[in-house]
């Protein structure tokens, strides 16, 4: 629902800032890695996700939009909480987390606290094709494409097709139009199975 929020940094700890946008404060729960670029500035912009529970209603704050993008990428893994994800990104930068998952490194995943092996393999079988390449500006492409794959997949199989046959042919559609819509995906899909 929030993109962002700017405004002048009222209070800021290792795990949270508050932001004061027109008066309000709002408590913004943050990485180390957040923190350490938020360290020393007055005002500053966060990238948002939010979080609805029956008992809560928890704003997560990034630096970036990659370290958002990598945070979102995980608390998609099975097993992988909000709370977790923020733990791995205080251990790791995004780079870092990124290259752990493209080289399949599952010890320096499991060196992160409460991220046993399973755990990190979990992560990287996941993750390993949704991560993206970073582009010019150095932020992580996560690219659109790979949720518009899973909607295509799910359809797709919705339709009795085998998953098997079906992420191949998507995964190829893809490659070579990494900008092509769930719609398109599935009729040009239809037309190749």
């Amino acid at each position: 629902m929030y993109e962002y929020i700017q405004g002048k940094i009222a209070e800021l700890t290792p795990a949270s800032v508050v932001i004061d946008n027109q008066g309000i404060g709002y408590s913004i729960q943050i990485s180390l890695n957040t923190y350490s670029a938020l360290a020393g500035k007055e005002q500053a912009i966060v990238f948002l996700h939010q979080v609805v529970r029956e008992d809560a209603e928890i704003l997560y704050g990034f630096f970036n939009k990659s370290e958002r993008g990598i945070f979102r990428q995980l608390i998609s893994v099975s097993g992988i909480g909000a709370n977790t994800a923020r733990m791995i990104l205080s251990s790791m930068s995004p780079e870092e987390i990124r290259d752990a998952i493209l080289s399949g490194n599952v010890a320096l995943l499991n060196q992160i606290k409460g991220i046993g092996a399973k755990t990190a393999q979990r992560i990287i079988i996941d993750l390993r094709d949704k991560v993206g390449k970073s582009d010019v500006s150095g932020e992580f492409l996560f690219s659109q494409s790979n949720t518009n794959r899973d909607e295509a997949l799910s359809a797709l199989v919705m339709l009795g097709f085998a998953k098997n046959t079906v992420e191949k042919v998507l995964d190829k559609l893809i490659k070579d139009k990494p900008s092509i819509g769930v719609e398109e995906l599935v009729k040009h899909a239809l037309k190749s199975i």
